[in-house]
């Protein structure tokens, strides 16, 4: 069993770790670009002599195999920025315009690589293995399934994963026990009308007017059938050119976030019920690509208890708290809780905005948090 005074353990890579963090704040990338990030941690795990392999050209995988037989944890940090302009007058804000870590992965890579570190150092007491899986584009079309096809949790038998939050205080952890995140879903909707001039407007099929009936519709449909529980947003609507014509086409795109499997079915047929009614009012055909996204994160129980009494271990059971009710948020580590056991938890940011604004900035305390209680649910899990 690994004997870790965690803290201590910590207070001697304290600033190393947050000058790290630094580098790969001051210079973000974004999804499925994240070279340099990812040169950053192969060489930060190369020096505490992990082994390690490059995956999905910008993705890295660490591999700790400790003295004696046990189990395998793996845990997974997403490294990718956002195409936000950083306004936190921060001196290590964003070199790079137009880019920033506005949703806190600086934080999650930099903890990490601490965590990994402190482990390593003690893999001649340690039983099983551990898997560190640092992910590209989390924010664009996904890496965890990538990733998963390609076998990184080959051998693993729990994943755990964390997020900073700017809802919690910095310095406590969040747990939640099943539901967590919600599923999206992005559509993209064609509206095909039939052009004509304004005065004439029954020589033509309206693909505007259509489009803007069905958007309507469309947002009326989860509180018709969740009270609200679910989110179904329309973000851009596209159509028409001149006052004076009708026109021949509209585009629709958004999302669709849902809580559990039966809630994301019927709100998918209601969307293509609603638009194949509007079609026929309007005379107009319509084309939709309906993609299944995120599908959510339900935390496993014994898992999410091990983390909770770590944590309490770790920082106290008042540094400790549980989060009453899930998120609209999606994040695609729920791709991983699909394939094994596992938990994903919140450390506090130590920020009070919101997360993706231009001015979101985690605490340094945030970073050291975060990778002491991934050191303590690892020595926990393979105890």
């Amino acid at each position: 069993m690994m004997q870790i005074d965690i803290k201590e353990e910590f207070s001697k890579i304290a600033e190393e770790i947050l000058s790290i963090r630094r580098n790969i704040h001051m210079f973000p990338e974004l999804g499925n670009n994240e070279y340099k990030t990812a040169e950053i941690v192969e060489k930060e795990l190369k020096k505490a002599g992990i082994p390690i392999h490059r995956v999905l050209d910008t993705g890295v995988v660490g591999v700790i195999k400790g003295a004696y037989p046990g189990k395998t944890i793996a845990f997974r940090a997403d490294m990718d920025a956002l195409p936000v302009d950083e306004k936190t007058g921060s001196e290590f804000s964003s070199r790079i315009p137009g880019m920033m870590h506005a949703c806190g992965h600086d934080v999650h890579t930099a903890a990490l690589i601490a965590a990994a570190r402190v482990i390593a150092d003690h893999r001649n007491e340690m039983r099983g293995s551990a898997v560190f899986i640092f992910q590209p584009d989390e924010e664009g079309d996904g890496g965890a399934a990538r990733l998963i096809k390609i076998g990184a949790l080959k051998g693993a038998d729990a994943v755990f994963g964390a997020h900073v939050s700017p809802d919690i205080p910095v310095g406590t952890v969040g747990i939640r026990f099943g539901d967590f995140y919600a599923a999206a879903d992005t559509f993209d909707v064609r509206i095909i009308g039939k052009g004509a001039h304004a005065a004439e407007r029954e020589k033509g099929a309206d693909a505007l007017a259509a489009g803007a009936k069905m958007t309507s519709r469309l947002l009326r449909i989860p509180h018709a059938l969740s009270d609200g529980k679910s989110v179904l947003t329309v973000g851009t609507f596209h159509s028409g050119n001149a006052r004076n014509i009708l026109a021949d086409e509209a585009m629709i795109t958004g999302i669709v976030r849902t809580h559990g499997q039966a809630e994301r079915e019927k709100i998918k047929e209601s969307f293509y019920r609603i638009v194949a009614e509007t079609d026929k009012e309007y005379s107009t055909e319509t084309e939709v690509r309906y993609v299944r996204g995120y599908p959510g994160i339900c935390n496993e129980d014994a898992m999410t208890s091990l983390v909770e009494n770590a944590a309490i271990k770790l920082i106290g059971k008042e540094n400790v708290i549980r989060i009453s009710s899930p998120t609209m948020m999606t994040e695609d580590f729920g791709c991983y809780l699909n394939e094994l056991p596992g938990s994903f938890y919140y450390v506090g940011a130590g920020c009070d905005m919101p997360l993706h604004s231009s001015e979101f900035l985690p605490a340094d305390e945030a970073v050291l948090t975060t990778a002491a209680v991934h050191v303590a649910v690892a020595a926990a899990f393979l105890k």
